[in-house]
């Protein structure tokens, strides 16, 4: 699923940042992906949730406007009919504190709920949800299968990624030299540190390397050809956590060349980043 994802390159639209979650959960009598995205633009954040629908093309939408500034964003219930099962989605932003990152930072909470049992849950307000729901957790936590982001910039891209399952999500800053009398590099550091530095991009715009974060192997992977060769564009980049083993096998093979679509196959969540230059 993560590969097909991936394929499917996000247009950019009016320099929205915005970030998708996939998650796999129990929706009912089958389990289905839900696509939670929240997005930010110079005037509010918004969310849209969409949940797969395996018979029809189109899939079940529902979208939050105004999440920030009106007052009826802020606090609300829809219902989805979902092959003649309800759904109720419940939000709550009336606290929530607000960074530039798309999602609220706290004090919020959405949750999807069937027949009192809920489907997932979103936000720290757990207590609060429960109390308005009167739902109970569901038997199966949903999943996080892997999520998409979409940033813009010059010369510095900034986001953050879980690394280690169910640990806080660390800041991740890729910068790079694309012009000068130098050949153009590019540096990747990982809460503050540089972890890897790709020299002579004129030849590497595509590759892949496995660092250590906190004793745990992670992958980098990037293909930013057209930075460099289009002027323009969007340049993709793979995080992904490793194994042991994978590191110890990138490491025999030596420094290769590879497309980003080629993700390790070590488990845990992949985060996608598609960094558009604006230069």
């Amino acid at each position: 699923m993560a590969r097909n994802f991936a394929e499917a390159v996000p247009l950019p639209a009016k320099e929205q940042h915005s970030i998708t979650f996939v998650y796999k959960t129990r929706l009912p009598q089958t389990c289905q992906s839900v696509m939670v995205t929240w997005s930010k633009d110079l005037a509010d954040h918004s969310l849209c949730i969409s949940v797969e629908n395996s018979s029809q093309q189109n899939a079940y939408n529902c979208k939050i406007d105004s999440i920030f500034k009106q007052s009826w964003g802020k606090k609300g219930l829809k219902t989805l009919e979902i092959q003649g099962n309800r759904v109720d989605i419940f939000w709550d932003f009336r606290h929530a504190k607000f960074t530039s990152y798309p999602r609220p930072r706290s004090d919020y909470y959405v949750i999807l709920v069937h027949r009192k049992e809920t489907l997932l849950f979103l936000g720290d307000l757990e207590k609060e949800a429960y109390e308005r729901t009167r739902s109970r957790p569901c038997s199966e936590e949903a999943v996080l299968l892997y999520k998409k982001e979409i940033v813009y910039g010059k010369k510095m891209f900034c986001t953050k990624a879980m690394i280690e399952e169910g640990k806080t999500e660390h800041d991740i800053v890729i910068e790079t030299s694309l012009s000068g009398p130098e050949d153009p590099e590019m540096w990747v550091s990982i809460d503050g540190i540089v972890a890897t530095r790709i020299m002579n991009l004129n030849w590497r715009f595509r590759g892949n390397e496995t660092v250590i974060v906190n004793n745990l192997p992670v992958h980098i992977l990037w293909d930013v050809h057209d930075w460099l060769f289009n002027g323009s564009g969007h340049g993709l980049f793979i995080f992904k956590p490793g194994s042991l083993e994978s590191a110890e096998d990138d490491s025999d093979s030596g420094d290769r060349d590879c497309c980003p679509e080629d993700s390790p196959t070590s488990e845990g969540c992949c985060h996608f980043l598609y960094a558009w230059n604006t230069n």
